[in-house]
C-alpha cells in the first residue's frame, strides 16, 4: 500500500532496538551544575549538549551552583598543593589561579558571594563554606528540572555528607581520591562510587542508576527517551510523499498526552503539512482532548459522538465514514491513524488506493495486528516511545481547564448583587462613595479558604 514492506520477522524482532534512543537533557543539566568543563559540551563525541549549557548559563542560580562546585572539586583535586602554599606563602585561594579557577571566583564575587579569604585559613574551611553555600542554594535550581524527576535524589548529589565538619569532608576526600576516575568527568558528586562507566552517558542510564541508588525504580522511560531517527524519518518520508495527509484519531483508544508528545516531538515543518487532525471523541473519554489544538501547530477538528446505547460506541463507524469522505471528496490520499484498536483495519481494507501510517500504544496492541500491518507494507510506530518529558504543561493545562469548569458549575455569585441585597436586608444607607469604598476594601478582597479535607468557603475581609 505504501511501499514500505519489510519481512515481518525483521520488524518484530528488532523493534525494541529501533525505539530506544535516549535523551540528553537531564545529564546535560547535571553536567553543567557539577562543573563539567565547557569544552566537553562543545565536543561532538561527548554526551552533554551545548544547547543546554547555554540555557543553564543564562540562569543566575545555576551559574552560582556551577561555580561553587567547580571550586570545590578544584580544591579536592589540588588539596595538598593548596595546603602547602597556604602554609608556606600565606596565600588564599584567590591567589592560586593555577589550582582554583579564577573565573569562577570572579563570577561569584559579582554575585556578592565572597568565600573566606584570610591567608592563614586551612583548605578545609573553604570546603566547609562552599558546602554551606551549596546546601543553602541548591533548591533554587529545582525549577530548572522537570516535575517528574525526584528532586530530592538530584539534590543529594550536591550535598557532601556531614560536609560542615572536618570529619565529613575528610571522609569525602578519601573516597574521592581513591575512586576519582569513577566520578563523572572526575567532578565531585555525593555518591557511592561504582564502576558503571560514564553515569552521564545519557538520561536513561542516569535516571536508572539514580533511582537504584535510592532503592527505587524509574519506570516511565518515555520521559528520558525519544523515538529514534529511523522512526522519525519514516514518518517524515510518509508525509513528504503525500499530496494531502490527514490525521484521524480514535480518542477512545489513544492517550491525549502521548499523542501530543509525539506531535510535538516531530519537526514542525512536517506537522504544518498536515491538513487537519480529526478527533473522533466519545462522551466517556478524557476531556484533555479539548486542549490538543493549543499545543499542536495543525488545525484540529473535534467531533463528539453520542452513544445510541450506553455500552456501544459509534466512534469506529463514524471514523471510517469520515475518512472515506475525506478520501473521495477532498482528495486526501494519505492517513495517519492514531488508535490501538484493531477495528481500524476495516478502514484500511475499504480504501485500497490510500496510503496509511499507524500510530499505536505498545501495551494496547497485540502481535496479530502488528504482523498484519507489516505484511501489508504499512509502517507503524509507538506513541509511547516519543519523548514525553515536556508534557507537564499539557497536563497542567488540562487540570486547570477541568477545575475551572467545575468551579463555574458550582459557583454562581455576583458580588455586587450580594452587596445590594445585604444593604436592603439590613436597611443600611450608604452614599455611592461609601458603597464603593466598602466594596473595594472588603468585598473585592474576599478569598477562598480551604480546610484540611479540601472543603472550601469564601471569606470576606473584615
Amino acid at each position: 500500500m505504501n511501499g514500505m514492506s519489510q519481512p515481518v520477522s525483521t520488524i518484530l524482532e528488532n523493534e525494541r532496538a529501533l525505539y530506544k534512543d535516549s535523551t540528553y537533557e537531564l545529564i546535560s543539566q547535571i553536567a553543567y551544575l557539577i562543573g563539567v568543563p565547557k569544552r566537553i559540551f562543545e565536543n561532538e563525541y561527548e554526551s552533554p549538549e551545548p544547547r543546554v549549557f547555554q540555557k543553564m548559563d543564562r540562569d543566575r542560580n545555576a551559574r552560582i551552583i556551577r561555580n561553587l562546585c567547580m571550586i570545590r572539586t578544584a580544591i579536592e583535586r589540588n588539596y595538598k598543593n593548596i595546603k602547602d602554599k597556604m602554609k608556606t606563602e600565606f596565600c588564599s585561594i584567590l591567589m592560586m589561579p593555577e589550582y582554583v579557577p579564577a573565573e569562577s571566583l570572579r563570577q561569584l564575587s559579582e554575585e556578592n558571594i565572597q568565600l573566606i579569604h584570610r591567608s592563614n585559613y586551612h583548605p578545609n574551611h573553604y570546603i566547609i563554606e562552599i558546602n554551606r553555600l551549596i546546601s543553602d542554594r541548591i533548591n533554587n535550581c529545582k525549577p530548572l528540572f522537570p516535575v517528574w524527576i525526584n528532586w530530592q535524589y538530584i539534590r543529594e548529589l550536591f550535598i557532601m555528607p556531614d560536609g560542615l565538619t572536618e570529619n565529613g569532608i575528610k571522609a569525602a576526600a578519601n573516597q574521592y581520591y581513591a575512586n576519582r576516575w569513577m566520578y563523572p568527568y572526575q567532578m565531585y558528586i555525593n555518591w557511592e562510587p561504582q564502576d558503571e562507566g560514564n553515569i552521564l552517558y545519557n538520561d536513561k542510564k542516569f535516571v536508572t542508576l539514580l533511582y537504584q541508588w535510592h532503592k527505587d525504580y524509574f519506570l516511565d522511560y518515555s520521559k528520558v527517551s525519544d523515538a529514534g531517527d529511523y522512526v522519525k524519518e519514516s514518518v517524515y518520508g510518509f508525509i513528504e510523499d503525500s499530496v494531502n495527509v490527514v490525521v484521524v484519531v480514535d480518542c477512545e483508544n489513544s492517550d491525549p498526552y502521548k499523542l501530543c508528545a509525539t506531535l510535538r516531538g516531530l519537526d514542525a515543518d512536517y506537522i504544518q503539512k498536515i491538513q487537519k487532525i480529526i478527533l473522533f471523541d466519545d462522551v466517556h473519554t478524557a476531556s484533555a482532548w479539548e486542549i490538543l489544538e493549543d499545543y499542536v501547530k495543525a488545525p484540529v477538528e473535534h467531533i463528539m459522538i453520542e452513544r445510541v446505547k450506553r455500552d456501544k460506541s459509534l466512534v469506529d463507524i463514524r471514523l471510517t465514514a469520515r475518512a472515506c469522505q475525506e478520501h473521495y471528496q477532498n482528495q486526501v490520499d494519505s492517513f495517519i491513524i492514531v488508535s490501538s484498536d484493531s477495528d481500524y483495519w476495516g478502514l484500511i481494507s475499504s480504501l485500497p488506493d490510500a496510503r496509511f501510517l499507524v500510530m499505536l500504544e505498545r501495551e494496547k496492541c497485540g502481535p496479530d495486528i502488528k504482523g498484519a500491518l507489516v505484511e501489508s507494507g504499512i509502517f507503524y510506530c509507538y506513541i509511547d516511545d516519543f519523548y514525553s518529558g515536556h508534557t507537564s504543561d499539557i497536563k497542567r493545562g488540562a487540570l486547570f481547564r477541568e477545575m475551572q469548569r467545575y468551579l463555574e458549575s458550582c459557583l454562581h455569585l455576583n458580588a455586587r448583587e450580594m452587596f445590594e441585597e445585604a444593604l436592603c436586608d439590613t436597611r443600611i444607607q450608604m452614599t455611592m462613595s461609601e458603597r464603593q469604598q466598602f466594596y473595594d476594601k472588603h468585598i473585592r478582597q474576599m478569598r477562598l479558604v480551604l480546610d484540611e479535607d479540601g472543603n472550601a468557603k469564601i471569606e470576606l475581609k473584615k
